[in-house]
């Protein structure tokens, strides 16, 4: 049994981080690029370690990598080698140990040992044009295929304790992601964006992408990530009976929508005291609760006192 699946046996709930590129940027960072918080696993990694430590200094259990929109044809298009690409890649979850390491060693009173999630984010997020948030690709189920395998090898040797396959827009890539990660010996979990409180960004039912993994033996978490908060308690509703054998996942974002063309957001900013009713996610059945995009620090630390 690995830490991941001791910590899902136990009472409390898992408490994840929040926006690691919300972090990044609040501590200067340009990320308005094509790799965006990948970029500094070369050219900052120190920082990427900083904003790590400040989540876990709030209290977070678990710690995810900065690999979400890391992969091979990404780091190649900057003249990068392929084995150059798969280093960096992997280099996200040594950062994060490192983390972890150093806030144990500065905190020798705390008994328990942070999570480290390798992130494996969807097609999307390495297209850099905004499509995990629509779900609306132009690849096939072969191309999703070949582009996730690579990096779910890397991933799944990299030592994280379990990796974090999320803002998943589509049935096609949810569909090819559960072939995959059957053949992984790393745990997963597995988490959807949603446009509503019922439907995944393309529009497919919740219900059908989450029962894709009802009774899979490497995926032990189904849930829900950077979608409004305000769905969370009906989408958990829909995943717990799709997927009655896993643990549930959420972390939304702050409500707001992202734009791609000047990396930029917009609209209601969400009252974190009443919005983001851990509480109630809680008391629905979700085991593993955060925050993405748009959270930082803070919002953990309020987080960690409600839970």
């Amino acid at each position: 049994m690995n830490k991941f699946e001791a910590a899902l046996q136990g009472d409390a709930a898992i408490l994840l981080d929040g926006g690691l590129a919300t972090q990044l940027e609040s501590m200067g960072y340009d990320l308005d690029n094509a790799l965006w918080s990948a970029r500094l696993l070369e050219s900052s990694p120190r920082a990427v370690i900083t904003a790590h430590r400040a989540y876990l200094d709030a209290g977070a259990d678990c710690i995810v990598s900065a690999s979400y929109q890391a992969s091979r044809p990404g780091f190649m298009s900057t003249g990068k080698t392929a084995a150059q690409a798969d280093a960096l890649i992997v280099s996200a979850i040594e950062l994060a140990k490192t983390a972890r390491m150093e806030f144990l060693e500065d905190n020798p009173e705390v008994t328990r040992s942070p999570l480290v999630a390798a992130s494996v984010g969807p097609y999307g997020a390495a297209m850099h044009d905004g499509s995990e948030y629509t779900g609306i690709y132009s690849a096939s189920a072969n191309e999703l295929r070949h582009f996730h395998a690579d990096r779910l090898r890397l991933l799944d040797q990299s030592g994280a304790d379990v990796m974090a396959v999320e803002t998943i827009p589509n049935i096609t890539e949810a569909t090819v992601l559960s072939e995959l990660l059957a053949e992984v010996d790393t745990p997963a979990w597995v988490s959807f964006c949603c446009r509503d409180s019922s439907s995944l960004s393309d529009g497919t039912p919740i219900a059908a992408a989450a029962a894709l993994f009802a009774g899979h033996t490497r995926v032990l978490a189904v849930g829900i990530n950077c979608s409004p908060p305000e769905y969370i308690v009906d989408l958990i509703e829909s995943v717990k009976l799709a997927a009655s054998d896993k643990a549930i996942v959420v972390y939304p974002n702050s409500g707001e929508t992202y734009h791609v063309a000047d990396n930029g957001w917009s609209g209601h900013t969400c009252d974190f005291d009443s919005d983001f009713n851990v509480v109630a996610w809680r008391a629905a059945g979700a085991k593993l609760i955060g925050g993405c995009c748009r959270t930082g620090p803070g919002d953990i630390a309020a987080m960690r006192k409600l839970l």
